[in-house]
């Protein structure tokens, strides 16, 4: 009787425990999550009233929007898109928000002088010129790498919009890689003149592109690791074998130098 009743025991506590083994792994889940935005709030794109953008066959939301230095979550909200932000050939999408029409210049009619009375217009003051104060470069949250091994032939110039980034001289074919981890917002060629591009999405907030591919090695929506190799450097779009890189926040270009780890 003894016996029986342990043996019972054991096999009632096995049921048991086999229960809750599988509850757990019912309630398991697999998810895939973007890398974690970094803390800084998201400053607005820079909008541009009164212009608009004509869809054509190949563009996507990331393309548009970073060839005009603006937010893709900035473009999509002006233009009522929602994730996963889907446009069509002959869309026209704007680069405002509001309305859609351009801010109504405003007329005043001058005052007349008193009769008898003579008015001369006060001259304004004189400007005062400062020289523009460099922004400290904000935090990503995150490990740079460099993208590919070479020396530098181009860097990053400020408001020049043939210098938004950094030009790594190197071989054709030599490995191009992802500098952090990240998803794959775009892979084609239809941006004029960065040749074959990857553009990765590494956080709300931060994205690094690479042009002037001879081989894109990824698709758009795939993930990729930091250091993982994404092309094959080449000429497309350049006179010559190299990497054109960029690191973008909120859509506007900074300098990589700031960003990538001295060598």
């Amino acid at each position: 009787m003894t016996t029986t009743h342990h043996s019972g025991t054991r096999m009632m506590r096995a049921l048991l425990i086999g229960f809750a083994i599988a509850t757990l792994a019912a309630c398991s889940t697999t998810v895939v999550r973007e890398p974690a935005s970094s803390s800084s709030t998201r400053k607005p794109s820079q909008a541009k009233p009164g212009a608009t953008v004509r869809v054509q066959r190949g563009d996507t939301l990331y393309g548009i929007a970073f060839r005009n230095g603006v937010d893709v979550k900035d473009l999509a909200a002006w233009n009522g898109i929602a994730p996963p932000y889907t446009i069509y050939p002959g869309q026209s999408l704007k680069l405002y928000p509001g309305s859609g029409s351009r801010p109504a210049a405003t007329t005043t009619t001058p005052a007349r002088p008193a009769t008898g009375t003579t008015t001369r217009p006060t001259p304004p003051p004189a400007p005062i010129t400062r020289p523009a104060a460099t922004p400290a470069p904000a935090n990503s949250g995150f490990a740079w790498r460099w993208p590919a091994d070479g020396h530098l032939i181009g860097r990053f110039v400020n408001g020049d919009a043939t210098k938004q980034g950094v030009d790594i001289a190197g071989s054709n074919g030599q490995a191009v890689r992802a500098a952090a981890d990240g998803v794959v917002v775009y892979s084609g060629a239809g941006l004029v003149g960065y040749g074959e591009l990857i553009i990765v999405k590494h956080n709300e907030q931060w994205l690094s592109a690479y042009g002037h591919n001879r081989k894109r090695l990824v698709n758009e929506g795939q993930s990729v690791k930091a250091g993982q190799q994404i092309a094959e450097m080449g000429s497309s779009g350049a006179a010559r074998e190299m990497l054109h890189f960029e690191i973008r926040h909120n859509g506007k270009p900074v300098d990589p130098l700031q960003y990538l780890p001295a060598r």
